[in-house]
């Protein structure tokens, strides 16, 4: 492989080492949502998470999958991941600076978290930092209700969870959250269905100022902001008791998710076509679904 800059492999080991840590951070809180929960709703032991270390099959690198299937959280999984590969030529065509040398280096987090009560939201969120000849930072985080009642802009836990997300980009850039939220809207649409797949967040692709110092503490904001608002919204739902209407509301609602990730999540495909780790890249999956 064509030898990567220093430069560019030092920036590639600090999101690295930092993805790490938030993976850390963010799985000790959704176990300590775990513990809390209140054992009427949610019997049975607490969840902990399964960390399982994974190697690329192409290119060097890996990653840590992390792993729950728990009680509040019916499934979750938080992972990391790591890379020096080449693009095939099919994927160097889509990405900026790939076709003048198509091997790449990449450092990411990613997560999804599906609760057990129809009445919390699932989450998504992943950040990455990826380099060909060019760099930049992608990713964001967007919230799913369950609810018909509570997939309102104007509901509750959307509200406080766009101001988080508002937050972390006004303390760089005012324009970045009107920009990043309407970018968000739009990616997360389902065009059969003519529906959002959730209430949104943020998403941003290809994101680079030109000042890498900044551009990566917004990165980092978007993970703090994450880790303080999603706990906060399932500590205010998780003691709300469900009906089975509620319970087949979600499953359905879930299938839509299955949808959209399988349809049109680029970074599935990315994953898929990239040489990724197949149990993390598909942990996106609800383990319950139905469609009517």
């Amino acid at each position: 492989m064509t030898n990567i800059s220093p430069e560019i492999d030092a920036r590639r080991a600090r999101a690295k080492e930092w993805f790490e840590n938030l993976q850390i951070r963010i799985c000790a809180e959704l176990e300590r949502l775990e513990d809390e929960a209140p054992a009427d709703l949610y019997p049975g032991e607490p969840g902990q998470f399964d960390m399982r270390p994974w190697t690329r099959e192409t290119g060097v690198g890996g990653g840590i999958g992390g792993h729950l299937k728990g009680r509040l959280f019916e499934k979750a999984g938080v992972h990391t991941s790591a890379a020096l590969a080449r693009f095939s030529p099919e994927m160097a065509a889509q990405m900026p600076g790939a076709d003048k040398d198509p091997t790449y280096v990449s450092a990411s987090i990613s997560l999804i978290v599906h609760p057990r009560s129809p009445r919390v939201p699932t989450v998504h969120m992943n950040t990455r930092f990826l380099s060909t000849a060019e760099s930049w930072f992608g990713g964001g985080a967007d919230l799913t209700p369950m609810l018909d009642a509570q997939r309102s802009q104007e509901a509750d836990d959307a509200k406080l969870f766009h101001a988080a997300m508002q937050q972390a980009c006004d303390a760089f850039d005012p324009e970045w959250h009107p920009k990043y939220k309407a970018w968000c809207d739009e990616y997360f649409f389902l065009p059969h269905r003519k529906e959002h797949r959730g209430v949104g967040g943020i998403f941003y692709d290809r994101h680079n100022s030109g000042d890498f110092e900044k551009d990566f503490a917004f990165t980092r904001a978007v993970g703090d902001a994450f880790l303080d608002v999603y706990p906060k919204i399932v500590r205010h739902r998780m003691d709300e008791p469900w009906t089975e209407a509620d319970r087949q509301e979600q499953l359905v609602r879930r299938g839509r998710y299955v949808e959209f990730n399988l349809l049109y999540d680029r970074g599935t495909m990315f994953g898929l076509k990239a040489g990724g780790n197949i149990d993390t890249i598909l942990s996106s999956m609800p383990p319950m679904v139905s469609w009517i």
